[in-house]
């Protein structure tokens, strides 16, 4: 018999399993594909010195943003730092630690945490800072360096419908960095918009197997706020 695994909701699905200096892996790009609920609930625990890792830290006020203001992050592994002016504060003022890493490197490190390899050859980075205090290795007569993967004590992801088993549905863009981070994580808890029964999604619609997947939270109405709003001037 299946386990269950949907939860009444962010709160009941976080409370025993995040702790004070964990890694915490969070999926979204911008604020696109965010899962919003579950950010909220995870700043609400007040579990403090997190790693966090995911593609940005939102804004000021929502996403990861929420969770700079609470000082609940001692460490940002991100690939793009913009558009956060109290993550920038942090960062130059020394409260905050980040380590930058370039955008495809940083989905393959998930990816390859997911798959257990514990590393990889990569030409990104090659005599930049980014390949500072890392083995380098030729290969062809072309240099690489190697870098390891990333697993994460927890995993916050968003998709747009699940079945009570776990297989996940995401939608257009909001896919982005999701299933990587879904698949890295130890426990990985994924809220979506639609639950359906075992069997109503048909297999090869299946983004990512519920192998993956610990906890479903539902968020039928999420916020999903649009990062920079653009309109044509009539």
């Amino acid at each position: 018999m299946m386990s269950n695994k949907v939860y009444q909701d962010a709160t009941s699905a976080l409370v025993d399993i995040v702790k004070d200096d964990q890694t915490v892996a969070v999926g979204g790009f911008g604020l696109c594909g965010i899962p919003e609920q579950l950010i909220v609930a995870l700043r609400d625990t007040g579990v403090k010195g997190l790693t966090c890792i995911s593609n940005n830290a939102g804004v000021d006020d929502f996403g990861l943003g929420l969770l700079l203001q609470t000082r609940q992050v001692k460490k940002m592994i991100a690939s793009y730092v913009g558009e956060n002016k109290e993550f920038e504060r942090q960062f130059l003022s020394g409260e905050l630690e980040v380590e930058l890493t370039p955008q495809g490197t940083l989905a393959e490190k998930l990816r390859a945490g997911g798959a257990g390899i514990p590393a990889f050859f990569t030409k990104t980075g090659v005599g930049t800072q980014v390949a500072e205090g890392k083995e380098v290795r030729q290969f062809d007569s072309e240099d690489y360096v190697m870098e390891h993967s990333l697993v994460a004590d927890v995993a916050l992801v968003k998709a747009w419908k699940a079945d009570k088993a776990g297989n996940l549905v995401f939608r257009k863009t909001a896919r982005n960095f999701n299933p990587d981070v879904a698949t890295a994580g130890k426990i990985t808890v994924v809220e979506v918009e639609e639950l359906v029964e075992v069997g109503e999604i048909d297999p090869d619609s299946v983004h990512l197997p519920g192998i993956y997947v610990h906890r479903i939270i539902v968020n039928a109405n999420p916020e999903k706020r649009i990062e920079q709003r653009t309109t044509r001037s009539a």
